[in-house]
């Protein structure tokens, strides 16, 4: 079992930065593909990006490359994403979620936080 709690969410102007963390419970953590989703209102929730067990290979979804950076600190058991030139279209409930696969797909992970508001005003 692991448990997420996520942290670092706000409100921020266009082109401004937030970091958010998500720290996980459990001696298991640096054996997890972390991820981050994001959801904003009336719409699905969407995959920003995954990280593999040792933070060595990322990936990030187009919408957010160049812009957002996914890094873990397993002796932490701490996830972030530190984003930059935040944009309006940005503002989401962000997710922090554990799986074991190497996917974009929100039914393969296993573990989900409760989820941080970011909100990005023009």
């Amino acid at each position: 079992q692991v448990q997420l709690v996520e942290s670092g969410g706000g409100s921020v102007q266009a082109g401004g930065s937030l970091r958010l963390s998500c720290v996980a419970s459990g001696r298991t953590f640096s054996t997890y593909r972390m991820a981050w989703f994001r959801q904003a209102p009336g719409k699905g929730r969407e995959f920003v990006a995954h990280i593999n067990w040792s933070g060595g290979s990322t990936y990030h979804a187009d919408s957010v490359k160049g812009r957002f950076t996914i890094s873990r600190d397993n002796a932490k058991n701490t996830v972030y994403l530190q984003m930059n030139s935040l944009k309006p279209e940005d503002t989401a409930v962000y997710y922090c979620t554990a799986g074991e696969l190497r996917t974009v797909l929100r039914s393969g992970y296993d573990y989900w936080g409760q989820g941080t508001q970011v909100t990005v005003s023009s």
